[in-house]
């Protein structure tokens, strides 16, 4: 008669030899591969335009942020960026007083419309940026003020 402890003893061994085989995952991933640590750690946007090979960022009125004026909690900020110029590569979202200002970035390739949208984290009230690095090397961006009445950091 199989008892309770055989059988976990027998479980136990097939999971070891499935894990050993390489059919189970050993370690769960959180970062993609090309994963840029030092861009989510800088606190300028020229220290993330360093960290990312991208050059002087431009004010430019092709690219669009959205947001709202007043976040009522500052733990859930919907925030958008888009542009309808060709050839983007990347859409950042960034907030100035955060403790990393970039919050999010995303890779694009010619198939997708460069638009996105998600929700940012914003411990205070600040300034908020959408860039754009194109193909070409240019870095394009634009900026709204964000007022925030419950922190999301800890406030």
């Amino acid at each position: 008669m199989n008892t309770r402890r055989d059988m976990l003893q027998r479980s136990a061994s097939v999971a070891a030899l499935m894990m050993a085989a390489g059919l189970l995952p050993t370690v769960a991933r959180a970062q993609a591969s090309g994963y840029n640590a030092a861009a989510f750690e800088t606190k300028t946007m020229a220290e993330l335009m360093k960290a990312l090979g991208g050059s002087a960022p431009a004010e430019s009125k092709d690219v669009t942020i959205t947001g709202p004026d007043i976040a009522e909690n500052g733990a859930v900020v919907p925030l958008g960026a888009a542009t309808t110029l060709p050839g983007v590569k990347r859409l950042a979202l960034l907030v100035e007083k955060n403790p990393s200002i970039m919050t999010s970035i995303f890779e694009l390739t010619d198939a997708v419309e460069p638009s996105i949208t998600t929700r940012v984290k914003m411990g205070q009230s600040s300034n908020v940026f959408a860039v754009a690095m194109m193909n070409d090397g240019r870095v394009l961006y634009a900026q709204k003020e964000v007022k925030v009445t419950l922190g999301g950091c800890g406030g």
